[in-house]
């Protein structure tokens, strides 16, 4: 197992070699000069070539492309982003407090998800065809189909404005998780759980079960080990749930002002501060990475058979 897990580590290195050179060259799809993207976020009323020669020679800008771009991998990897176009501020002490925020409330979401899904998959499974599972179904289709910032605004306006109970903006406590994790949980459960019940379907009608209930075993142990091996699906597909969740909050915490990285980018992009943007990118383009390492190295734990693979 050790050395499956070194290999998929390795394997991983020239991937993120690659997310980290297509996320330095952003800087330069813009079709303005870099430089002079760095003058107008700063507010310049007049931008002349002097200054922007002068901006280049500060920032580097008029070096190789390639030396750049080793010099930027390197001050990545010491958490080192450069400087915001707009506040002059490093890049780390900007975005690691609002990746922490945005971790913390897409790590409570992917929990409730995760057990949610796995228990509603898992009882529409053992009930299919009948009303339950007919009724969950329609009702996960209805709650998936209905916008984010919709259904957010109608929770504040019943939970927040007229019943007074839940706070609308921030993390000052608990409650402030509560309406942002159940619109979340609301968007995304509706979709995992049909996964688990797809999963637990197919395996009901594997031969081993046959053979299971053949032997004597109780349908508590048939349905344990058919959970076990449903759950070996879906693995992946909940490994990935989380930086999936963690790039898509962007609507809930600009709804709720949840001062996050969403809340963050969006006001970069509108300022065009390319240095929080690339850290930004790099950073979920990196847990997708590496969340679908872990989800691999998870099923090889739970099934050995895949470790020959390699």
């Amino acid at each position: 197992m050790g050395s499956y897990i070194i290999k998929k580590i390795v394997m991983t290195i020239p991937l993120l070699l690659v997310i980290s050179f297509l996320t330095f060259i952003l800087i330069n799809l813009s079709p303005l000069d870099p430089a002079e993207v760095v003058l107008q976020a700063q507010g310049v009323p007049k931008i002349t070539e002097e200054l922007i020669a002068q901006t280049k020679e500060e920032l580097g800008m008029d070096q190789p492309f390639f030396i750049r771009y080793i010099d930027w991998v390197i001050a990545c990897l010491k958490l080192d982003f450069g400087y915001s176009y707009v506040t002059g501020q490093s890049v780390w002490p900007l975005i690691g407090p609002a990746f922490l925020n945005t971790f913390k409330l897409t790590l409570v979401s992917s929990v409730a998800i995760i057990f949610i899904s796995i228990v509603v998959g898992v009882i529409c499974a053992l009930q299919e065809g009948k009303a339950v599972d007919k009724s969950v179904r329609g009702l996960s289709f209805l709650l998936t189909a209905m916008p984010s910032y919709w259904l957010a605004s109608l929770m504040i306006w019943y939970f927040s404005v007229k019943l007074d109970l839940l706070p609308t903006y921030g993390m000052e406590s608990f409650k402030s998780y509560i309406l942002p994790v159940v619109i979340i949980v609301i968007s995304y459960a509706g979709i995992y759980f049909r996964v688990v019940r797809s999963s637990m379907l197919a395996n009901l009608n594997e031969d081993y079960v046959l053979y299971g209930r053949a032997c004597g075993w109780t349908e508590r142990k048939v349905i344990k080990h058919i959970v076990r091996n449903s759950l070996q699906v879906a693995v992946s597909i909940f490994c990935m749930a989380i930086p999936i969740i963690l790039g898509s909050t962007v609507v809930i915490e600009n709804v709720f002002a949840w001062p996050g990285l969403g809340s963050l980018s969006v006001r970069s992009i509108l300022s065009r501060d390319l240095p929080i943007i690339q850290a930004y990118v790099l950073i979920l383009a990196v847990a997708f990475v590496l969340f679908n390492t872990l989800s691999d190295i998870i099923n090889a734990a739970m099934n050995p058979k895949l470790r020959n693979d390699l």
